[in-house]
Formats: structure tokens, C-alpha cells, sequence
């Protein structure tokens, strides 16, 4: 029997990982994670889509010392969100050593399980600024995670090559667009669905949507050109 584990926010892109994971896996495990964040109705989102699509189970961890640890307009209430780079190149929403922890801590549930596969929706096609979320970190976490636990485990990035609009375009492939479209959570800003349709995540989001509804045939195309 074939077992993943999800890294689930509950949002565009790890939903998006979840629906495709349920198609290629026997079994699938969720995991989400509370570290305080600013945009915290996530959490309650992501344990009703897991009932709803049907998780083998769902593990939420409280992380909360990151928080603690991590100073980001995600973590602080006083820092608003800003479209504009800070004065490292980072956006003021990343927070330092996020993934790092993420995914140390799924690849040891996954160990647990005996899951072969850990499945993050980290994308550096249409990344965010974040430097934890390329392709480069990732197959050195990968390397870590099974050099530290003797195990043999993949962390697989479906979304690593892809732009917005093919995610949404991955999403309708499983018939979901409607679902990912009015009952995720991606927005800084707490609001489900279209989001506050002005935080980075937003506009990155309804952008996406935006190219994929316009050029549907083409996104599709290319989509299954890069997923052969």
C-alpha cells in the first residue's frame, strides 16, 4: 500500500497537492501546522476540507515557539503586509526557517507511517521571494531527512515547474477548481476564497485565475506538457 503525507495549509496550493495525492496514493495523511500565524482560520479550513476529501488522517501540531522565534508581517499583528521588498530582497511575510521546520517534522510523522513520500506545494516558478521554497533547498531537506533517519523517503513538489494559472488548471484536472476557488485560504488577510483580493498571496492568486479562464486551452496544454 502505497502511503503520502501532505503538508496541508489548507490553501491554493497545498489543497491542489492534496486532490492530485488522493488520486496516486493508497493512502493519504495530512499534517498542518499552528505557529501562530496571522491568517489562523487556515487551521479550522484545512481540518473541514480533510474530513471532506477524505484523509486516512490528520495530524495538527502546535509550532507556536516558530512564532516566538521568527519575527514576520505572518507573525506579528503590527507589521502589515507589504507588497514592497524589504531591504534583504525578502518580502515581509517570510518566515525564517518555516519549511525547514515543516518538513522535518512531516518527514518524521512520515517515518511513523511508513509513508514513502512527503508532498509540499512549494513552487519556484511563481514563488513568492521565498527562499525556502526552491527547488535547491528542497532536494537538500530531501537528502537531510533521509540521511538523518536512515529511511527511504521523497519529498515530492508537484507544483515546483508550475505557474498559477497551470495550478488552477491541476485543480480543474480533478474537478475541483470550484472547491480550490471558493473554499481554500490563502489570503494574508484571513478571508476565504477570493481573499481580500490586495495582499501579495491575492494578487498572485486571482492573477493566476485571471490567465487560466482566458487562455484555458493553452494552460491545459502546456500543463500536461509539463506533467507527461
Amino acid at each position: 500500500m502505497s502511503k503520502a503525507v501532505v503538508v496541508f495549509s489548507g490553501g491554493q496550493d497545498s489543497t491542489t497537492c492534496l486532490i492530485q495525492a488522493l488520486e496516486q496514493y493508497d493512502e493519504v495523511h495530512g499534517i498542518t501546522f499552528d505557529y501562530g500565524q496571522r491568517h489562523s482560520q487556515e487551521i479550522e479550513v484545512a481540518k473541514d476540507l480533510g474530513k471532506r476529501l477524505g484523509l486516512a488522517s490528520h495530524k495538527v501540531l502546535d509550532v507556536t515557539m516558530l512564532n516566538e522565534l521568527a519575527i514576520s508581517a505572518l507573525t506579528r499583528d503590527d507589521i502589515p503586509v507589504s507588497n514592497t521588498l524589504m531591504d534583504n530582497g525578502l518580502p515581509n511575510t517570510f518566515v525564517p526557517g518555516r519549511n525547514i521546520l515543516f518538513l522535518t517534522l512531516a518527514g518524521i510523522f512520515a517515518y511513523q507511517l511508513g509513508a514513502e513520500a512527503v508532498i509540499t506545494g512549494v513552487c519556484e516558478t511563481d514563488y513568492s521571494g521565498y527562499p525556502d521554497c526552491r527547488n535547491d533547498f528542497v532536494k537538500a531537506m530531501a537528502s537531510a531527512l533521509v540521511q538523518g533517519m536512515d529511511i527511504e523517503l521523497e519529498l515530492v513538489t508537484p507544483l515546483m515547474w508550475l505557474n498559477k494559472a497551470e495550478t488552477w488548471a491541476l485543480a480543474d484536472k480533478y474537478n475541483c477548481l470550484a472547491l480550490v476557488r471558493d473554499e481554500t485560504l490563502t489570503c494574508y488577510n484571513n478571508i476565504l476564497g477570493s481573499g481580500c483580493g490586495t495582499c501579495p498571496a491575492c494578487l498572485l492568486r486571482q492573477t493566476g485565475l485571471d490567465d487560466y479562464l482566458s487562455n484555458k486551452t493553452q494552460v491545459q496544454f502546456d500543463l500536461a506538457a509539463k506533467t507527461a
